[in-house]
């Protein structure tokens, strides 16, 4: 993304702005997110004001769904063949990136787009998002700046009772991220405001009641399930789900220990349905007709959560530089895509795929370094110096870094070292190690001193 200084729209001032007129998806994974979030070929004037959307023209490309599309401002004024002119080496570059076998006929059709938005819709109906499908999010949208504006409950509860079919699964979700964003920005004012909003919406709407109900449901399950610690098994899981007064208690065992709920788990109800009278006999089905429908529906959800991550981990792997397209998404990777690259690495080790192994361990690296306390990554430059006078040397200019944790993290690897026993490379490192602790105490301990 390449940022440049461009003439204000309106006042004709310099600015910066970033300037993007090719989106490869294929070439780049990013891309794709760059232009749905409107960081691009967007002017924002600090001089006069303005802003708004920059007239450029833009390059869409996704071998994977065969799309190339083109856009060209109408505002620019400009004929059919200069429009051409100017469009024609991007196209020819997408081209040119492609290998031979992935070069389809698709490529010699662009599809030119009238406007930004029909480009977008586009794009967004090859992943299955359809344009009703956007007008109800953009109404989500507008329905929650409403009740932003708003500050008497009476008019909130008004506003609710009108717009009570878009509140859903999908506008508490949505509403979620917009809070969470609030408080991670410091917006303090807007995320108290967001707070009272959701208390409102969670007691006045039929769906805020069930989510309630399930939160509450959910904590307590998870309660229990803690309690039982090591005593809990399959059996005394199944006493539990037995027990649940409401399928919202059924449905939060379900989600909390899907994994102990097997066939033997399945087996035991079916067991105990023989033996039980005609109409516990009866309850007992009930329960176990539920609960199958919520393990299916469970896997289904975690299905498609792995596939997401799968897609995303696969479309980050065609990045040309992993290392920094791992590095520019680390907010994105969940446990789920953490978990995926792992087991793709293990996948390719078995399969001998050499280039697929390299990426997906420089992969894993970034991801250990990045979530690695910052005292490991001290240790491992400390470690690296040649001798305990150069560590000296290199924290008494630095004494800030020399920390209890710092001191604690050297005693457990060295620790975990010697208890490697006869390993003669774990003996050599626990040596060092202890040798940067001596040190690094010392210098604590002329620290707290003067």
């Amino acid at each position: 993304m390449a940022q440049t200084q461009i003439a204000c729209p309106r006042c004709r001032q310099m600015i910066p702005a970033n300037v993007e007129q090719l989106f490869d998806v294929t070439a780049d994974p990013q891309a794709k997110q760059r232009l749905m979030s409107g960081q691009v070929n967007y002017a924002r004037c600090q001089f006069c004001g303005y802003q708004g959307r920059l007239a450029t023209p833009v390059v869409y490309h996704d071998n994977e769904k065969e799309l190339l599309l083109t856009f060209f401002p109408a505002e620019l004024g400009l004929p059919v063949n200069e429009q051409e002119r100017m469009i024609g080496p991007l196209i020819k570059q997408v081209m040119e990136r492609l290998p031979a076998e992935k070069r389809k006929g698709y490529l010699l059709k662009p599809q030119a787009n009238l406007t930004y938005e029909s480009m977008i819709e586009t794009i967004l109906g090859k992943d299955g998002i359809t344009p009703e499908m956007l007008k109800e999010q953009q109404d989500r949208v507008q329905f929650i700046e409403k009740l932003m504006q708003v500050t008497s409950k009476d008019v909130r509860t008004e506003l609710i009772k009108q717009n009570a079919k878009i509140i859903d699964e999908q506008f508490f979700a949505l509403f979620s991220r917009i809070a969470q964003s609030a408080m991670n920005s410091g917006q303090e004012q807007m995320a108290r405001v967001l707070i009272d909003i959701q208390t409102q919406l969670l007691e006045e709407t039929e769906y805020g009641r069930q989510l309630k109900e399930s939160v509450a449901e959910l904590e307590a399950a998870q309660h229990e399930l803690q309690d039982a610690g090591q005593g809990l098994t399959r059996e005394k899981l199944l006493d539990f789900v037995l027990a649940s007064k409401s399928d919202a208690r059924i449905r939060a065992y379900v989600s909390l220990a899907r994994g102990g709920m097997d066939y033997t788990f399945f087996q035991t109800l079916t067991e105990r349905i023989e033996e039980a009278s005609s109409d516990e006999k009866t309850r007992l089905e009930s329960i176990r007709e539920k609960l199958l429908g919520f393990v299916a529906e469970i896997d289904k959800q975690m299905e498609a959560r792995l596939k997401q991550a799968q897609d995303f981990v696969e479309a980050l792997l065609k990045a040309p530089d992993i290392e920094q397209a791992v590095s520019a998404n680390l907010d994105k990777f969940t446990q789920d895509s953490v978990e995926v690259a792992q087991q793709m690495l293990r996948q390719a080790t078995e399969k001998n795929e050499y280039e697929r192994m390299g990426k997906l361990q420089k992969m894993i690296q970034v991801l250990q370094t990045a979530s690695a306390p910052p005292e490991i990554s001290i240790i491992e430059q400390l470690i690296q110096l040649p001798d305990a006078a150069t560590v000296e040397e290199a924290l008494t200019q630095n004494p800030d870094i020399v920390t209890q944790q710092l001191l604690d993290t050297l005693t457990g690897l060295a620790t975990q070292m010697e208890s490697q026993g006869d390993n003669p490379e774990a003996k050599a490192m626990g040596d060092k190690l202890s040798e940067v602790y001596k040190v690094a105490l010392k210098v604590s301990m002329k620290k707290n001193m003067g």
